[in-house]
């Protein structure tokens, strides 16, 4: 099945489905091996390939076995790749359940004691000719902190 133009709603295919340059296509695609040249925002199942053209632009999640996507193309969604990808269900999907996360007691937590860093400088060693060597690498030491008084 070759698209071209503008197509809107549910496209599926028992062999190939190929979406030329110029089509804008809103809709779900289902194919054996399906190629986008244009534009797709849909879901997309590809029962062996699925080939994005450099082209071509696909918006939405994809399910394929083996996923082609050429330099220069664009895609935005979710791959899942595996064993022959079969169509979703058609219908409304019921939400699945989620678990709750257990909760968890509120505690108090001290502040972390203060991070002291040392300075590092870098300055071009001179060789026995004159010439400028690597840089070696020369830490200074870190500043000297005063404990704070305890209160009573």
């Amino acid at each position: 099945m070759r698209l071209a133009g503008v197509i809107e709603g549910e496209i599926e295919a028992t062999g190939d489905v190929e979406i030329d340059d110029q089509a804008k296509v809103k809709a779900s695609v289902a194919g054996r091996d399906v190629s986008i040249r244009g534009h797709v925002n849909g879901a997309v199942v590809a029962r062996k390939r699925l080939v994005v053209a450099r082209s071509g632009s696909l918006v939405g999640d994809v399910r394929v076995q083996r996923l082609v996507i050429q330099d220069g193309a664009t895609f935005s969604g979710k791959v899942s790749m595996g064993a022959p990808a079969e169509a979703p269900p058609r219908g409304p999907v019921a939400p699945e359940p989620f678990a709750q996360e257990p909760e968890i007691p509120a505690t108090v937590v001290k502040a972390p004691a203060p991070i002291v860093s040392a300075a590092i400088t870098a300055a071009p060693l001179a060789s026995k000719d004159g010439k400028e060597g690597k840089a070696k690498a020369k830490a200074t030491p870190p500043p000297k902190v005063k404990p704070k008084p305890k209160r009573r």
